[in-house]
């Protein structure tokens, strides 16, 4: 699979006969909102765990230097809260843009925190794209995030600004939180 998956995330869903699309963000989609949307609201889906196992060719690293970025794992009896958005399906047209590194849109059913459910559009990079760095320990994660930089900044802001965003959410993700105390535990020279 290329790591450009704008074209092929164009042929897996019809969005033509929709006014409105639920979309799910659980990692920088939940602080960097750089999109118009109608609505807004926390929201879970079941069976899913974000983890730092996505490189980052284009936004948090480079080709050459690639940083690391959140995808989902499928994990049975997991819950991975994020934040919803109700947005018009002309709207995908940066979104696609933004998450082209190997990332596919797949459908989910989402809760909200009031209990009610909508299907909506969840951005998934899967183990078979080129851009898949898979595990590491938390402290090889955060050595790794805290060294890398790309066009959109340093790696570890992405980290930094996820695990405020998830602390305002009432939200602690193990794994988030992890690489965050080994990323303030490093000296100050081993972060960009």
């Amino acid at each position: 699979m290329s790591q450009n998956t704008i074209a092929e995330n164009k042929k897996r869903q019809d969005l033509s006969g929709h006014s409105e699309v639920w979309l799910f963000g659980y990692g920088s989609l939940i602080y960097k909102v750089d999109f118009p949307y109608l609505e807004r609201a926390p929201a879970y889906i079941e069976g899913w765990s974000r983890r730092f196992w996505q490189g980052s060719h284009d936004h948090r690293g480079t080709p050459e230097a690639p940083g690391r970025v959140l995808t989902l794992i499928e994990t049975p009896g997991e819950k991975c809260t994020g934040m919803a958005y109700k947005v018009t399906p002309d709207v995908f047209e940066h979104l696609d843009h933004r998450e082209k590194n190997g990332y596919l849109r797949f459908t989910t059913p989402m809760t909200f925190r009031d209990g009610s459910q909508h299907e909506g559009l969840v951005y998934i990079a899967t183990e078979d794209n080129q851009a898949f760095l898979g595990p590491a320990s938390s402290e090889e994660l955060a050595k790794h995030i805290g060294s890398a930089s790309g066009p959109s900044g340093p790696n570890s802001e992405y980290l930094v600004k996820l695990q405020l965003a998830l602390e305002q959410l009432g939200v602690h993700d193990p794994h988030v939180a992890d690489i965050y105390q080994q990323l303030c535990h490093q000296k100050p020279q081993d972060i960009i």
